[in-house]
């Protein structure tokens, strides 16, 4: 009976994992984190005065957001900020869906399609809730019940506070992010964009990680690995939808370019 009324709809376990936090935990997790990162404009100087550019990231945001395999919609945030950072090439999700994108990767991308790729992902993280499945793994079944059940409000702050901490509850696995780049791939096919443009930024990582920006990729690849199995698998992927071309009409790639020539 607990486990019902903790877990709701998802049940014990299931295609999920176990999850101990209902959707409406990730909700408040993801608002009190939002708000520590605001506390800190030091590690994290939200872009406030260019509106343009995080209209056009949320333009790109909303596009795969249309997604009709996007379920919680109406449930999670799905806010997009910017972070003022050009020296790290990453973007992180928290649960309950606030999405921030760094400048630097802004800067490192070549086409549209990519970052909304990189945006799929991160919805995804979202959507499969990863980061409060993992918390379910790792924290203590009595500070979980604590917080699932509302006792102690301190548990959450504190989770929510620490979150980013040694990076310890945002480091996906390698299924996890197997997982997000699936679901990215297949929310991009209902858009218009290539449903493969992240093997673009994959690649692209590949070939500079161990140049002069070695150092600029380092948080996000401790937060997203990166083996070769990510990219056999998006080339799967694309074999398994007949190998759609990539071209100017999917990737948007004068239009990006346009955009990231405006970038601060």
């Amino acid at each position: 009976m607990g486990c019902v009324l903790l877990l709701g709809a998802e049940g014990c376990s299931g295609s999920l994992g176990f999850n101990i936090f209902p959707d409406s935990k990730d909700v408040e997790l993801g608002k009190q984190v939002d708000e520590e990162i605001r506390k800190n404009p030091k590690e994290y100087p939200i872009l406030k005065d260019r509106p343009d550019v995080q209209a056009y990231v949320e333009e790109v945001g909303r596009k795969v957001l249309s997604s009709p395999d996007i379920k919680k919609k109406g449930i999670y945030a799905y806010r997009f900020e910017i972070i003022q950072d050009d020296k790290t090439i990453n973007a992180f999700c928290t649960p309950g869906g606030y999405i921030y994108v760094y400048t630097g990767l802004l800067k490192f991308l070549d086409n549209e399609a990519s970052l909304a790729g990189v945006i799929g992902h991160e919805i995804a993280h979202a959507e499969r809730r990863h980061a409060t499945r993992r918390m379910t793994t790792q924290l203590g079944y009595q500070v979980l019940l604590s917080v699932v059940l509302g006792d102690n409000a301190s548990s959450t702050s504190e989770i929510a506070g620490n979150l980013f901490t040694g990076l310890a509850l945002l480091k996906n696995s390698r299924g996890d992010e197997e997982e997000a780049d699936t679901y990215s791939f297949t929310y991009l096919r209902s858009t218009p964009y290539f449903p493969g443009a992240i093997r673009f930024f994959f690649e692209k990582i590949q070939v500079q990680k161990g140049g002069a920006q070695g150092g600029s990729f380092e948080r996000l690849l401790t937060t997203h690995p990166m083996p070769q199995d990510r990219f056999d698998h998006i080339a799967k992927m694309l074999a398994d939808v007949g190998d759609p071309q990539a071209i100017e009409e999917n990737l948007f790639s004068v239009r990006y370019l346009e955009f990231k020539n405006g970038l601060p």
